[in-house]
């Protein structure tokens, strides 16, 4: 259970913590109580990362991460997430949800798609959102660790379907930072809201910055050179 007094959860309408840059407050502590949550803190502070959130955090979101070049990442994240004690939620195929990997899965926040479903993944989303009170689906728009020209565009076209904000993760090593530092309301304009989304982690660097594709989509009709 989250301690709302050190960590206000809201769906409200969000500040516009991205276009300001305002840096998100540092996690100095555990968020949670419990013998994981400070381990994960401990391996942190000694590693010398620092966990950044942005607050007020939103009961239903979807989250984005950025730059993801290197498995060790989800390390760092798993760590950072077991800090400040946030359920996230993930998609993954139907089929690996059977027996017995299905309950361990479920466990950990995944969430099963039907590719064959004629709602697509927009819609399973979207009705997912729907059924929920508090539901924050993590999203990898790079769709892989190696170099890619676009992202794909589900993200924020569930976002805006789903009338959830945008929350902005990121991992940067050379400050060796991570956390969620801004959200973003997407509207209607999405070059505009890529262009908020590029000035946001402009500057983060991954491990294997070869890896880090442009931040840009294919429906963009004059994305950056």
């Amino acid at each position: 259970m989250l301690d709302s007094a050190r960590l206000p959860v809201q769906d409200s309408t969000l500040p516009d913590t991205v276009s300001a840059g305002i840096p998100a407050p540092v996690v100095l502590e555990p968020l949670v109580p419990g013998v994981v949550p400070r381990l994960a803190a401990w391996a942190l502070h000694v590693a010398g990362w620092t966990v950044r959130l942005a607050q007020p955090v939103p009961e239903r979101c979807v989250v984005i991460f950025y730059p993801h070049t290197t498995n060790w990442d989800t390390v760092i994240g798993l760590c950072a997430k077991a800090m400040i004690g946030i359920r996230f939620h993930f998609v993954g195929k139907d089929t690996l949800f059977r027996f017995p990997l299905g309950r361990i899965l479920a466990r950990w926040g995944g969430i099963p798609v039907n590719r064959r479903s004629p709602a697509g993944f927009i819609g399973q989303m979207k009705a997912a959102f729907d059924r929920r009170r508090e539901f924050r689906l993590a999203l990898a728009p790079e769709g892989t660790r190696s170099r890619t020209d676009y992202w794909k565009s589900g993200f924020i076209r569930l976002a805006h379907e789903a009338g959830v904000p945008l929350a902005l993760a990121y991992i940067d090593y050379p400050r060796r930072e991570i956390g969620v530092g801004a959200y973003l309301d997407p509207g209607t304009d999405v070059a505009a809201d890529m262009a908020r989304i590029r000035a946001f982690y402009a500057g983060k660097v991954g491990l294997n910055p070869e890896n880090q594709g442009p931040i840009r989509l294919h429906e963009e009709s004059s994305p950056p050179g």
